[in-house]
């Protein structure tokens, strides 16, 4: 972790922890696309409320002093991450993240790493954190993280009117689903799968909705078949 000094121990079972639900816990959208039988084809994660929601508990249990936090995509405060304390220092997780960030973004420094054949960088001033991404060598801004946030209860307001009639987000309509697998991270988009690692970069094309359970069960492991068949998203 390029600039940000020394991890404490509880720093980094934070980010084991981080890891393993990047690994087990997908970012997706099959609930928004498929309705609520997509939650028995895929219990796990969802988008970046229930993935940080999730991490979030996790945190607790394993007794980090863990709180809901959000941050501004395109300039809109639509995103849910995990604010975490360790002493007398502030640290943001965005297990929420479509993309593996999966090293804690200090509020006091600037850090960049890489992982997967993509990049991450922070830019730290006047109290907000901006994080900048890396892939396939274009760089853009992800996130931007304001340190003082807005109250915890607000954030979970905001959760719950997440799904209101009309409610739009920037994958609206869009298949998403992403995780890391093994050694790669893979992310299916629209028709398209991406697969990021260390030593490259490869897409598999034409992944329409009839070939998409066949496409998570191949490439995630994850069996929708008998819930979603061949259905296209509901409209």
């Amino acid at each position: 972790m390029s600039g940000a000094g020394r991890l404490s121990g509880t720093a980094r079972a934070v980010e084991r922890l981080m890891l393993a639900h990047f690994r087990t816990m997908p970012f997706h959208n099959l609930h928004l696309l498929y309705g609520a039988q997509a939650r028995t084809a895929v219990p796990e994660g969802g988008t970046c409320s229930e993935k940080t929601l999730s991490f979030l508990a996790a945190c607790r249990r394993a007794g980090f002093d863990a709180a809901l936090h959000s941050g501004f995509i395109g300039g809109r405060e639509i995103h849910r991450l995990a604010r975490i304390r360790i002493g007398d220092r502030l640290f943001f997780a965005d297990v929420g993240n479509g993309w593996p960030a999966v090293k804690l973004y200090p509020a006091d420094r600037e850090i960049s790493h890489r992982r997967f054949g993509m990049g991450f960088r922070t830019e730290v001033a006047n109290g907000r954190v901006r994080v900048f991404h890396e892939r396939r060598g274009g760089e853009s801004l992800q996130l931007e993280i304001d340190a003082a946030g807005k109250p915890e209860p607000e954030i979970v307001e905001d959760i719950g009117q997440r799904l209101r009639p009309g409610a739009v987000y920037p994958f609206t309509g869009k298949l998403r689903f992403a995780m890391i697998v093994g050694d790669r991270f893979l992310f299916l988009r629209g028709d398209r799968l991406e697969i990021y690692g260390d030593d490259g970069f490869e897409s598999v094309e034409g992944i329409d909705a009839a070939r998409m359970p066949e496409a998570l069960r191949r490439y995630f492991g994850y069996d929708v078949g008998p819930f979603l068949g061949g259905r296209g998203p509901a409209r």
